[in-house]
């Protein structure tokens, strides 16, 4: 995905409430060699580009006098009661120096053993951590599903197949997604241990 350029206004509004007031969403830049700078922006205008973009693909945030400042979305506060956002810190970003970040996970394609088999798929992971250039970041890691083909295979972090230019940290030996049995065939197979133990201890009662 393409960077995204956002307007922000800086020194606009004297404290963040006044901010909010406008409609607007205060924002603090910050990060490693930067001079940290308090800016606000549209908040309409940062919903749609965090929701096209996330937190794993960069930011350009340009002010009144044109200058740009890359950066990655670190953290968005809400409001507990409205779920509004209220607070966003942005991470600067070196776009000559590798950085580190995390990027979703998109399954794709589609398990024979759910459609054939009517298991349940299960994902314990949904984002992977990430080395590369900003210009090397995607928004999404796509895992293709295809062959999870009964109840006995699993992917992996080692299964991806990584983009150019990333590298991810995570262990390759980490799980993804399995599929379960459903419950119909998980009490068809407990039931013949079950009886086996319930025999088991009728003869042990009789000795």
């Amino acid at each position: 995905m393409n960077a995204i350029t956002i307007d922000v206004t800086e020194g606009q509004f004297t404290t963040a409430k006044d901010a909010r007031r406008a409609g607007r969403v205060p924002m603090a830049y910050y990060g490693k060699g930067v001079e940290n700078r308090s800016f606000s922006v549209d908040y309409q205008t940062f919903r749609r580009a965090f929701d096209q973009g996330g937190r794993s693909t960069i930011m350009h945030l340009k002010n009144e006098k044109g200058d740009e400042f890359a950066a990655l979305v670190h953290e968005v506060q809400r409001d507990p009661i409205s779920d509004d956002m209220i607070h966003v810190d942005m991470l600067a970003v070196n776009m000559s120096k590798p950085i580190h970040t995390h990027i979703p996970l998109m399954l794709v394609g589609t398990a024979p053993a759910v459609n054939d088999l009517s298991g349940v798929l299960i994902q314990s992971k949904d984002s992977v951590q990430v080395e590369c250039l900003p210009k090397h970041l995607v928004h999404e890691i796509e895992v293709d599903i295809s062959g999870l083909v009964d109840f006995h295979t699993s992917l992996t972090v080692g299964d991806i197949k990584v983009p150019t230019g990333i590298t991810i940290l995570d262990a390759t030996d980490i799980n993804i997604v399995t599929v379960s049995a459903p419950r119909a065939v998980i009490e068809e197979e407990a039931a013949p241990v079950a009886a086996e133990e319930k025999k088991e201890e009728g003869n042990a009662k009789s000795e």
